[in-house]
């Protein structure tokens, strides 16, 4: 993780701007149980997937954000298998959580720890509309309650298959991300995957440590009458 650290000293007659929201000391939010059974068939969900850009400003739950989570990257197993597959049971997808919607959590940028089903605030404030900036002004980034970005570390499955493991980190995210866009319909919610950005930008407004590599940005929000 990228942290920001606002040192002022007492002798100082002028402290520089901070150039991003500062950051929390180790906020985690424990997110509700994930639910492991619902009315919505997995064929109805596969049938009614769309990628949606419209959606109203009603707030997300916190339950709605533990199941996107959890379909993206649950643990499902005592060994510590999770909800997608990995080449090798390596796990080198970051999940984070742009809040700016939600009930009961303030807005800001969150780590998805999978062991704990937890949020670790990584900044405070709302940078969904910088975020939507970052993405070619793609303005249902901004719209959204929240946006779920993806970023891979690499070297976690490189130093097992070489330069072959690129593309077992790529196949993962896509899996990750259909897992998503089902549980989100499964919620009745809208959203659409997003590739399209600037790596650089976003890692900075998000605050990724330097060995995590941006790979999806997805909008989730609450569906319009016309969606």
């Amino acid at each position: 993780m990228l942290l920001f650290i606002l040192s002022i000293s007492i002798s100082c007659t002028q402290a520089a701007p901070a150039l991003e929201p500062a950051v929390p000391d180790n906020i985690q939010v424990a997110l509700p149980d994930a639910l492991l059974n619902s009315d919505a068939a997995l064929e109805q969900t596969l049938l009614l997937r769309r990628s949606i850009r419209e959606y109203t400003d009603q707030a997300l739950t916190l339950g709605d954000v533990s199941q996107l989570l959890w379909a993206a990257q649950g643990v499902t197993s005592e060994w510590g298998g999770r909800t997608a597959p990995s080449a090798g049971a390596l796990y080198p997808l970051e999940v984070y959580l742009v809040a700016g919607n939600v009930e009961n959590i303030a807005a800001g940028v969150y780590k998805y720890e999978p062991s704990e089903h937890a949020l670790l605030q990584i900044k405070e404030g709302d940078v969904r509309e910088t975020l939507a900036e970052a993405a070619l002004s793609q303005s249902w980034i901004k719209e959204a309650a929240i946006d779920i970005v993806i970023a891979a570390v690499y070297k976690r499955t490189t130093e097992k298959y070489g330069d072959r493991g690129i593309r077992y980190v790529h196949i993962e995210v896509g899996h990750v991300a259909q897992n998503i866009c089902l549980q989100a319909v499964a919620r009745d919610l809208g959203l659409t995957p997003v590739g399209a950005f600037d790596d650089k930008r976003v890692k900075e407004i998000i605050g990724m440590s330097e060995d995590e590599a941006p790979l999806y940005i997805i909008p989730v929000g609450r569906k319009t009458a016309s969606s």
